[in-house]
């Protein structure tokens, strides 16, 4: 920086502390007016000065990361799976804006409303981006008015949330969201639900895990029976909602204080959280003198009944656990409620060395939510839905870790064949090879110089996982054939240059 610059940089700094001065002071305006206008011209002398190389501090924002090709191979996998659930199950697909007007995300989340990323005003537009894909669901079904629909939705959301990357909890994140609307009857979609959430969790093989069910009509009846204020239901809930996390006595300290429960109501509560179980506990609960005199109470058992019963035909009964600690915080939620955690040893992952570690919790949530469409259809007509989200950043920050302590690698292409040249002045016939193998749909590469070593050429193919190497060479493409290599075996046949595809096709067919 030119030392006329610094000068001028220092002018502005005194010069925008005066004019600070006389608005603090309440000078009058024609004299603030003339010191602005002094600080404006020594801001415009600054264009005339070269400016200095601006310093760059590389580093992604808070609460989000890179991904490299392995990575990116990795997740891709996982997705593929999901993906390949979601359809065995009928659902077909949508996407929606990654912002929303604010108007549409208020007041949905309860209190982590907090936590939606607010835009500038976009040409009379107050806009946030996405917390989730439930609510944007919501408003496109109201829109579109569509009664019924099963549909996936793999996007990514945005949450002003304090990030903790050993356990998978981005401020950017994907999302992957099945979801059942329509009116059907009681507790089927919601069965499904929990079989889509198994068969995923199974294909993804990442450890013994369990999912939690319970009802949001017993909390509220629960509640009830235990003494909190209706007022008071969805914020006592939400300090439920923080048991897998916090024990009870920071829990039950939360209320009282924070919240202003009456510490007898608190004790009440504690009874109850701390129950879990099948059948039978529903049985017991229906015989409690103090939940059996409220409606909502028995309404949410005996949905909870029949959901228990439908789990054990699919054979879900050891995969799940009735649990009355289960809350899930957000507002829209009226009826049955999930989520599955990890019940194995406690994985730690690897996105950021700085940071401290910590276990994955919950990779999978969701539950029923009967109201939301009508909050914005124009005459309040209800779609009743139900669906569960798919946790994938803390489901790929458990494999990520598992493959960094087993140290294997992963391919990030899905080349099968390379075209090898044996000597020089061959790359004209690689390219015309090359041609012939991609316009037949193979995947195949090749190396972008004109004479590149042989050796180079294997080794490329065995530190990237391809299988196969097609070996060109004078006397071989003489005879009209060229040699086909199995890059772990080392082992060659010679192919017909004139029925390349086919031999080539039924050979990787052979070895897959």
């Amino acid at each position: 920086m030119s030392e006329n610059r610094e000068q001028i940089l220092e002018s502005i700094k005194v010069q925008g502390e005066v004019v600070r001065k006389l608005k603090a002071a309440k000078e009058p305006k024609e004299k603030i007016d003339e010191e602005v206008a002094k600080l404006l011209r020594l801001k415009a002398s600054l264009q005339d000065e070269p400016a200095a190389p601006q310093k760059f501090v590389l580093k992604t924002a808070k609460g989000t990361r890179d991904y490299g090709p392995q990575q990116m191979a990795l997740r891709q996998g996982v997705l593929d799976k999901i993906i390949a659930v979601f359809k065995k199950h009928g659902a077909e697909t949508i996407d929606t804006p990654v912002f929303e007007l604010k108007d549409v995300l208020t007041g949905k989340y309860g209190e982590d409303s907090k936590l939606i990323y607010d835009l500038k005003d976009q040409g009379g537009e107050i806009l946030s981006l996405r917390y989730d894909l439930t609510v944007p669901l919501a408003r496109y079904l109201a829109m579109s008015k569509i009664q019924s629909i099963k549909r996936y939705h793999i996007a990514k959301v945005y949450r002003r949330d304090n990030p903790s990357m050993t356990r998978g909890r981005y401020r950017e994140f994907y999302q992957c969201d099945f979801d059942i609307a329509g009116n059907f009857d009681p507790m089927l979609p919601d069965a499904e639900c929990v079989k889509v959430v198994s068969e995923i969790l199974k294909s993804l093989d990442i450890g013994d895990y369990v999912m939690k069910l319970n009802h949001r009509q017993l909390l509220d009846g629960m509640f009830e029976a235990c003494g909190v204020p209706a007022d008071k239901f969805r914020t006592i809930c939400s300090s439920v909602d923080k048991l897998d996390k916090s024990p009870w006595a920071e829990v039950r300290k939360e209320m009282i204080d924070e919240k202003g429960l009456d510490p007898s109501a608190a004790d009440q509560i504690g009874e109850y959280v701390r129950l879990n179980g099948g059948i039978e506990l529903v049985e017991k609960l229906l015989d409690d003198p103090k939940l059996n005199k409220v409606p909502a109470a028995v309404n949410g058992l005996e949905a909870m009944k029949l959901l228990l019963h439908y789990c054990k035909l699919m054979n879900l009964s050891n995969e799940i656990s009735f649990d009355l600690s289960l809350a899930r915080g957000l507002d829209y939620y009226t009826g049955v409620i999930y989520e599955a955690v990890l019940t194995g040893e406690p994985v730690k992952a690897t996105a950021n060395a700085n940071e401290e570690s910590g276990t994955v919790g919950s990779i999978a949530g969701g539950g029923r939510y009967d109201n939301l469409v009508g909050m914005f259809d124009p005459r309040s007509r209800q779609v009743p839905c139900v669906g569960v989200s798919i946790g994938v950043e803390r489901i790929f920050a458990v494999l990520e870790a598992k493959h960094a302590a087993a140290k294997t690698s992963i391919r990030t292409t899905d080349v099968d064949v390379y075209v090898a040249s044996a000597h020089k002045g061959l790359h004209e016939k690689r390219l015309e090879i090359l041609s012939q193998l991609w316009d037949a749909g193979l995947k195949t590469e090749h190396s972008y110089k004109l004479n590149p070593k042989l050796l180079a050429q294997l080794q490329h193919c065995e530190e990237r996982g391809i299988p196969y190497a097609l070996v060109l060479g004078d006397s071989e493409i003489e005879r009209g054939v060229v040699k086909f290599r199995e890059i772990a075996t080392r082992a060659e046949v010679e192919l017909p240059l004139n029925d390349l595809v086919a031999e080539i096709r039924k050979r990787l067919a052979d070895g897959k």
